[in-house]
């Protein structure tokens, strides 16, 4: 079976593109959108499962969705009514979780499962449009409390070798995540933290791992990312990518905004 690449996807604001939130331009959430369409094809064959790590969900220890048919999970408000009536009714794995919490406690850390836990917007936003026949059975994992860089690239290290069982691994972010500052005035800093995301990523191994260790110290770091639980799932991915060398497979904007996706493999 050929390896699965990995990846790290921007999801935009909210319940976009399926409810009118005048986010951006419209070409900024059509390039966006394709781009989304298009992770379907990074992989060399469909894969057998998805395992998405999405910047909505933390836990005390690394949880596991274990639930046969996932509900959903609104975690927004304010929004219209059709926001609350999105469907994304993929199959959970229920075997596939348990082999994700074997390969983590294997590596030393502890863990949990959930069988209740629903898609978030960070799951059931950009798969829709990547998978929108939700047919792909699917499995998040959440990040761990403390939000600690180095624990979150060793969990993805710990997942590698469901690449080689012929899971795709996704991580659902925004590598710029600042709500107080998410007008276009910020994009000088969205520009600077971007610029050395997109250097860093894109390095070797070892010295990814380590620029993304220590990313708190890059320019604008803490204007883009104010609490850095959207930066997190690109920790577990490049953990996951091993040796792989990183493309920036989208580099876009919203509302000038500068949004970055890297993928491995």
């Amino acid at each position: 079976m050929p390896r699965m690449p990995v990846v790290f996807v921007p999801h935009g604001g909210g319940p976009w593109p399926f409810v009118e939130l005048g986010l951006g331009s419209r070409a900024e959430q059509d390039e966006l959108a394709v781009y989304l369409r298009s992770v379907r094809t990074l992989p060399p064959i469909p894969p057998k499962a998805l395992v998405v790590i999405s910047a909505h969900w933390e836990e005390s220890v690394p949880t596991v969705m274990s639930g046969t048919h996932p509900p959903m999970l609104y975690d927004y408000y304010g929004f219209p009514p059709e926001a609350y009536t999105i469907s994304w009714p993929a199959p959970g794995d229920p075997e596939l979780a348990g082999r994700v919490r074997q390969l983590l406690e294997t590596s030393g850390f502890k863990t949990a499962a959930d069988p209740n836990r629903g898609f978030d917007h960070g799951t059931f936003v950009p798969l829709k449009l990547t998978y929108p026949k939700a047919d792909v059975p699917t499995v998040q994992l959440s990040l761990k409390r403390g939000l600690d860089p180095l624990e979150h690239i060793a969990i993805g290290r710990a997942l590698m070798p469901l690449r080689d069982e012929g899971v795709f691994i996704i991580g659902s972010g925004m590598t710029f995540h600042n709500l107080r500052a998410f007008t276009p005035q910020a994009a000088p800093y969205s520009e600077a933290f971007d610029e050395w995301l997109r250097n860093t990523a894109t390095l070797n191994e070892s010295e990814r791992n380590e620029g993304l260790a220590h990313w708190s110290k890059a320019p604008a770091a803490r204007i883009a990312q104010p609490r850095e639980e959207h930066l997190l799932p690109l920790m577990v991915i490049a953990g996951a990518a091993g040796a792989d060398r990183a493309t920036v497979s989208y580099n876009g904007t919203i509302l000038k905004l500068r949004l970055s996706s890297y993928h491995f493999g």
